[in-house]
């Protein structure tokens, strides 16, 4: 199945769109942009030229996806999340050579309206509550808040809060799919139940 392109989108030549991706109200997706399969972009996102989308990734209204950023597959953005491409802009200094990479790892969720700061790694299944600024990275399953965004726990690649300290020696098993989730030091690993 091919994607859905709504008729009110704007897609330039050389745009990729994977199968199954629906464009929905007021798009822009530049020439240069790679969006993978079953994605969904809604009313109002802007795709860069240089912007990577993998598959499965779900961006709501009013999201600025820039040059430089890379969603991972299954990746949530919430509605009029924000993400930047250079730390110090000055409206008359040209900064395009000094992009900073962002990186938001497969599963991860971003509520809405925070902010990544660029330059930023956001890990597998970290999970950025709404409202927050993230300045730096963040490590796989951390539940991150709060201006500047620092963190408070841990949650499950289902997406429940787990009931972990922030750091230490400890496990449990996800209530939900079974995958044992091992902290050590300040490390989550989750070993999949294998099914």
């Amino acid at each position: 199945m091919t994607a859905f392109v709504h008729p009110s989108a704007i897609v330039d030549a050389g745009a990729v769109i994977g199968a199954e991706t629906r464009v929905w109200h007021f798009v822009h997706i530049c020439g240069g942009a790679v969006i993978g399969n079953r994605c969904s972009l809604g009313q109002n996102v802007f795709v860069g030229n240089r912007a990577r989308i993998g598959n499965g990734v779900k961006v709501q209204n009013n999201v600025s996806i820039y040059d430089d950023v890379i969603l991972e597959d299954d990746v949530f953005c919430g509605p009029s999340a924000v993400f930047t491409n250079v730390v110090n802009p000055r409206a008359h200094v040209e900064r395009k050579t000094e992009y900073r990479l962002t990186r938001v790892r497969r599963g991860a969720s971003l509520g809405a309206n925070c902010t990544i700061v660029c330059g930023a790694t956001l890990g597998e299944y970290s999970f950025i509550g709404a409202g927050a600024v993230v300045t730096q990275d963040v490590p796989d399953f951390a539940l991150v808040v709060g201006v500047p965004a620092r963190q408070v726990g841990w949650m499950s690649a289902y997406g429940e809060r787990l009931d972990l300290p922030l750091s230490g020696e400890a496990e449990m098993q996800c209530p939900n799919d079974g995958s044992r989730y091992i902290l050590s030091g300040v490390r989550l690993t989750r070993e999949p139940t294998g099914d």
